[in-house]
């Protein structure tokens, strides 16, 4: 009984701990696009769908060697999945690569 209640504790945590996390990227990801340190995430999908049609599954917003990068994952209409890494401030393809 006491594993059970320590194990709900901890998984509620845990999703606390995500969403506090998820809130801060998006906060930081608005700053940057504010203070033109980033192209708006909006201005770039019309480029990555034109590359690839597709559904958007996964999107971070990283940086890298001092640059920052969007890297996607998007699922196309014979299911499979593309990624790809995009210059967050000039918004060119940087990789386009079919995962496995």
């Amino acid at each position: 009984m006491l594993k059970q209640k320590f194990n709900i504790v901890l998984i509620s945590l845990l999703l606390i701990y995500t969403a506090l996390s998820a809130d801060e990227g998006y906060e930081e990801a608005r700053r940057l696009s504010e203070s033109g340190d980033i192209l708006p995430l909006e201005e770039l999908l019309p480029a990555i769908r034109k590359a690839q049609p597709g559904r958007i599954l996964e999107l971070e917003l990283e940086r890298k060697r001092g640059r920052y990068l969007y890297e996607v994952e998007l699922l196309d209409e014979q299911g499979a999945v593309w990624e790809f890494k995009i210059d967050a401030l000039t918004g060119e393809i940087l990789e386009r690569e079919l995962e496995d």
